[in-house]
């Protein structure tokens, strides 16, 4: 899976805020993420994000 930094992903799971999608600001072993409902940022190792993601909303999608 082919995630950069700026892409919203939309999660399976719902966060405690009610919101499904976090945007990527870091991408390396980990995942820098941060909830659009909630603006909590968090870390998640990479392999544990790519199950979790329901989908990838690209920059040009989300305009």
């Amino acid at each position: 899976m082919d995630i950069q930094v700026g892409d919203v992903l939309e999660m399976k799971k719902q966060h405690p805020c009610g919101c499904k999608d976090w945007q990527v600001l870091r991408v390396g072993m980990d995942f820098k993420l941060r909830c659009l409902g909630c603006q909590r940022e968090m870390m998640i190792p990479r392999a544990k994000a790519e199950k979790a993601i329901k989908r990838v909303k690209r920059e040009e999608e989300q305009g």
